[in-house]
């Protein structure tokens, strides 16, 4: 299937309609912090899942729900009021390579971004510079990491400064900034423009950006990021990041 480039804004932009929906969250692990109304529980049940995202997607969502299950479906208030005993129950959680280790690190380092940095909306949007939220997430690692933390801890956080695409954080970012008339997204951080986001770029929307001529370079990697979120920002300078929905659509569900 070979998209003329002069039609391929309105493809795009036919295929976020047609994702862009809230039956998409019944298979993704966006439908976690959607159980919560608090802007906290979202944005902190929200960043869990997407630390998780990766592997087989049920897999994802159960260890997700798992997680809530253990902090009382209460993630805000968990974080801000657990003591070294509450963190126990973390004992044997493990997905992929993330652990009861990594977990209660990450509890004590969400934690310290809302004691002492304002939240995680803040630390992001305090950091942003050239409309992009790159170099922030790299300071975000930075802050999430200044306590005391086992050093296996810090790969599950990317640095896009260091040459990562980091998808799972720029999905949440996504989750967290986006805001339309569908109400897939959560639109819960009122500081951050959308414009500023890039896109999550895995096997997926990169094999398809790839077929559409959006991407050239062969990685996943950083360098493959930019330029796809330069050409998207061609698309569509004020939401970039929408056209997730049909690169990861025509990915997964279309085998594009």
């Amino acid at each position: 299937m070979k998209i003329k480039k002069s039609e391929l804004k309105e493809f795009l932009d036919a295929k976020v309609e047609q994702y862009n929906k809230l039956d998409f969250i019944n298979s993704d692990p966006l439908q976690i912090p959607h159980r919560y109304t608090l802007k906290e529980d979202m944005e902190i049940s929200g960043f869990l899942a997407a630390t998780i995202a990766w592997g087989n997607r049920k897999s994802i969502i159960n260890n997700a729900n798992k997680l809530q299950d253990l902090m009382g479906n209460a993630p805000y208030d968990f974080v801000m009021s657990h003591t070294n005993e509450d963190l126990e129950r973390f004992e044997g959680f493990v997905h992929r390579t993330f652990n009861s280790v990594d977990l209660s690190y990450f509890i004590k380092g969400l934690k310290h971004i809302y004691t002492n940095h304002n939240g995680l909306e803040s630390v992001i949007s305090q950091n942003i510079s050239g409309g992009s939220t790159q170099g922030a997430i790299s300071v975000f690692k930075k802050i999430f990491f200044e306590i005391e933390h086992p050093a296996r801890t810090t790969k599950h956080i990317s640095d896009p400064l260091k040459g990562s695409a980091a998808k799972r954080i720029n999905m949440w970012l996504r989750w967290n900034c986006r805001k339309d008339n569908t109400g897939v997204d959560l639109g819960i951080w009122k500081t951050i423009n959308a414009s500023a986001l890039s896109c999550p770029l895995d096997v997926h929307s990169g094999n398809v950006a790839r077929k559409l001529g959006l991407l050239k370079r062969k990685q996943n990697d950083g360098k493959a990021l930019l330029e796809l979120d330069t050409a998207l920002r061609k698309l569509d300078p004020n939401d970039p990041v929408k056209y997730d929905f049909a690169l990861f659509g025509l990915g997964v569900f279309e085998g594009f």
